[in-house]
């Protein structure tokens, strides 16, 4: 089960042993300043000249309460972390979601391993950004991981294939689809570096994409609308998206949108909520319901009532709700990849995304399963937490291998 929250940084004062990170802003810390910087390692040289992946200056249908995816350096992504005394940012490591750095002082051996490795050598097959259920883009992922890894030519060469062959493929899908897929290609374009002339055309895709119109949604309209697995997913994408991009003013309103989600109504309070069952204050909706919250005596402490509410009206014992662990996916990378920027995204709203493991195991007895066993990994590295987790984990629909990437060292 889950133990106490340990430190407020968890598994980021970890990385800032290994990797260089970025020190505090002078100022009010409430925005948010870009530092680029770059891996030490070389791989995969491609066809013409390369640029970093960081930033430059510069299965669900449910549509109810909702208006509702030469040598090379490893790209580096720094944007200035939160200031703790004013809720800003206020320090940051390199990489959007990993760094070539930690990469490649991760062990080569093992179960963990020899999952990411068989990923990596299966068939990706063609990116469908459109297909809400396809793997694709954890495969491409993974091939990024043993690209730098192991400094595979070939493995860099496919990355680099699939992350231009996605452009595009988004048309004729729906933003829960975007939501999921998109992400992943990102993070791998941000640790094996596109052509200048291919990163030029992905970074005007990438800007686009986020307000393309796909059944009369955005990714950011299905971020800010949705409290519930589309809304996650679709702000994982955009929040990668936003960092690749070195789009300070998009990623400040990602965690301004996670930081409402989270239960912090008077931050942004802009979502459309379906059924109110499992809410615990109906008056006041919130993606995860807060400390010490009840229904009818029962604990919904921690409870993600918009995805509970797929399971039906309010019942006990409670009825073990897969579209929560799906939601979680979403919220879980967003609170990674805000952690790497400098947001203490995992202690907002009282370790609120700790408190939605602690649910699902101590009330719900539903730990994670299948594609959602790579979550377990993330929130006990960083909130210091030790809930159950497998090895190997299956990844999910939008990113995975962290029994890998966060190993214990």
């Amino acid at each position: 089960m889950g133990t106490a929250r340990s430190t407020s940084r968890g598994a980021l004062a970890i990385l800032c042993t290994t990797v260089a990170c970025a020190g505090p802003n002078v100022g009010d810390g409430a925005g948010i300043d870009p530092s680029s910087g770059t891996a030490s390692a070389s791989f995969g040289e491609p066809s013409s000249g390369a640029t970093g992946g960081g930033p430059s200056s510069g299965n669900d249908s449910d549509v109810s309460g909702a208006t509702d995816d030469a040598t090379t350096t490893a790209g580096g992504n720094s944007t200035a972390g939160e200031d703790e005394s004013s809720g800003g940012p206020s320090g940051s490591v390199d990489g959007i979601w990993i760094s070539a750095e930690e990469l490649l002082a991760l062990p080569i051996e093992g179960p963990a391993w020899d999952a990411v490795l068989a990923a990596a050598q299966a068939d990706a097959g063609t990116p469908d950004l459109s297909n809400q259920d396809q793997a694709n883009n954890v495969r491409v992922l993974a091939k990024a991981y043993v690209c730098v890894r192991l400094d595979d030519a070939a493995m860099c060469d496919a990355v680099r294939t699939a992350v231009m062959a996605a452009i595009g493929t988004e048309d004729g899908g729906r933003t829960l689809a975007l939501g999921r897929e998109l992400a992943a290609y990102v993070i791998a374009a941000d640790l094996v570096p596109l052509s200048e002339a291919d990163d030029e055309v992905f970074r005007a895709w990438l800007s686009d994409v986020l307000d393309e119109d796909l059944d009369g949604q955005t990714l950011v309209s299905t971020h800010e609308t949705r409290p519930n697995n589309w809304g996650t997913h679709a702000g994982a994408s955009r929040l990668a998206a936003a960092l690749y991009l070195g789009d300070d003013t998009q990623v400040e309103r990602c965690a301004t949108v996670f930081r409402g989600w989270l239960g912090d109504r008077e931050t942004y309070a802009g979502f459309e909520y379906g059924e109110l069952d499992w809410q615990a204050d109906a008056d006041a909706p919130v993606g995860i319901n807060p400390v010490g919250a009840s229904i009818e005596g029962h604990d919904v402490d921690g409870v993600l009532p918009d995805d509970q509410r797929r399971a039906g009206a309010f019942a006990w014992p409670p009825p073990q709700e897969n579209y929560v662990w799906e939601a979680l996916q979403g919220a879980v990378a967003q609170a990674v990849m805000l952690e790497r920027h400098g947001y203490d995204a995992f202690a907002w709203q009282d370790a609120a995304l700790e408190r939605a493991l602690l649910w699902l195991h101590e009330q719900a007895n539903y730990p994670a399963a299948a594609d959602d066993t790579w979550i377990p990994h993330v929130v006990n590295a960083f909130a210091g937490t030790s809930f159950p987790a497998d090895v190997p984990s299956s990844p999910g629909k939008n990113l995975g291998f962290t029994d890998w990437t966060l190993a214990p060292q």
